[in-house]
């Protein structure tokens, strides 16, 4: 084994939309962005919906900036736009009447 190789981290790409969820790992050089592992990652080419400069990216569910240097082991999620806002969903039933069970599902259904 290389010495270069061995200096390198492990880091996984995740994507998910309705119908299929990808994660792929990666090694890397320590160091390297999210958008380093995104790229490289090919999840662009596999997904032409995802647009960087409009989708948001996050390390283990935190949001995150394309700069931010990988750790051994961190997972990228790349996420889909909202198709709706939470906030307004929520509004929009209160407004109606309608009561939510934990879950998101109506108490009515």
């Amino acid at each position: 084994m290389s010495t270069e190789y061995a200096e390198l981290v492990e880091v996984e790409v995740a994507y998910a939309r309705s119908d299929t969820q990808v994660i792929l790992t990666l090694k890397m050089r320590p160091g390297s962005t999210v958008e380093e592992a995104v790229k490289l990652s090919g999840i662009l080419h596999n997904f032409p919906e995802i647009d960087l400069a409009v989708n948001k990216v996050g390390v283990f569910g935190k949001l995150t900036k394309l700069n931010t240097p990988l750790r051994a082991g961190d997972r990228v999620e790349v996420y889909r736009q909202l198709i709706a806002d939470p906030k307004e969903v929520r509004k929009q039933r209160a407004a109606q009447g309608q009561t939510m069970k934990k879950g998101g599902g109506s108490l009515e259904d």
